[in-house]
């Protein structure tokens, strides 16, 4: 009797082992579908051009329109040239704390305070005059670091990069560059591809890598930081120029970093270029953290 049942047990097990697996859910599929028509609305709604990037950088899977296209940056592109002055910093060819002599001659008009400040003087750290690169979009701060690290070196990582339609051709204010065509240009993949690279720690170790992060994510006003909540990081750099917004950045969800770089251009009204951004924005928000906080079947457990 005792094996008959041990072997009924073990014809048992053998069919239940024998069971095939559950299939994957379709339902992360149909959502993605969701949120590519809604994206899609966005863009058609927009009267003017749109680039967009956008991976998830759990899974690798990418959105993406018009990605391989050149637009204009504006103040994205202090991106790059925050990401030469931290890997000249790793290599030992500059130091973050170095000062520099702030002198009137090299001031430029436009976003920032240092145009206004150095009466009679006043020097700042390599590192400080990034953040304000970063943070208040300063121009002064940015022609400084450029020269600090060279425009051409700039241009040269980036081709190490693999990126060459992202180039740095002018200073900031220079109107005489900008009219003869020399604007400072990326893709949404470019940009997306920068930022991926930095984020794996492929261009820049620790803790450059941590501090490069950390001074994007000062908060700022922006398009994609007003489509994320408060409590979530945002590594990014907007811009700006007359018929064009940007906005390129990692946004930190936690499980769920995504990359996300908007680009617009030829835009009908300037004003219609940050609020389809940050559209965007909230829709990806709401995308993966949704995806993130849910089982392959939609179910959420929380401890409320």
């Amino acid at each position: 009797m005792r094996m008959r049942k041990a072997a009924a047990l073990v014809l048992c097990w053998g069919a239940f082992a024998a069971l095939p697996a559950p299939a994957q859910s379709r339902f992360p599929a149909v959502l993605d579908a969701k949120f590519q028509a809604a994206v899609r609305d966005a863009e058609t709604g927009l009267d003017g051009v749109l680039g967009l990037a956008l991976k998830d950088l759990k899974t690798g899977k990418t959105f993406l329109i018009n990605e391989r296209e050149v637009f204009p940056q504006a103040s994205s592109i202090k991106i790059a040239i925050l990401l030469e002055a931290f890997k000249q910093a790793e290599e030992g060819r500059l130091k973050l704390d170095e000062f520099i002599a702030l002198e009137e001659s090299r001031k430029v008009a436009g976003s920032g305070v240092l145009f206004y400040l150095g009466q009679p003087s006043l020097s700042l750290s390599i590192r400080d005059i990034a953040v304000l690169m970063v943070v208040l979009s300063d121009n002064t701060a940015t022609n400084l670091l450029i020269d600090k690290v060279g425009m051409e070196a700039v241009n040269k990582r980036l081709d190490g990069l693999g990126l060459p339609k992202t180039r740095l051709r002018r200073k900031m204010m220079d109107l005489k560059a900008a009219a003869e065509g020399r604007e400072n240009v990326s893709t949404p993949l470019e940009m997306l591809t920068l930022l991926e690279t930095v984020w794996k720690g492929d261009i820049l170790k620790e803790p450059f890598r941590k501090d490069f992060l950390d001074i994007l994510a000062i908060p700022k006003d922006s398009p994609l930081r007003s489509g994320v909540p408060e409590g979530v990081d945002v590594a990014e750099k907007p811009g700006e120029l007359e018929a064009v917004r940007c906005d390129s950045g990692i946004v930190m969800l936690p499980g769920r970093p995504y990359v996300i770089c908007v680009m617009t251009t030829y835009l009908k009204r300037d004003t219609d270029g940050n609020p389809v951004i940050a559209k965007i924005s909230r829709l990806a928000f709401e995308h993966f953290a949704r995806l993130e906080r849910s089982s392959e079947i939609g179910r959420v457990v929380s401890d409320k």
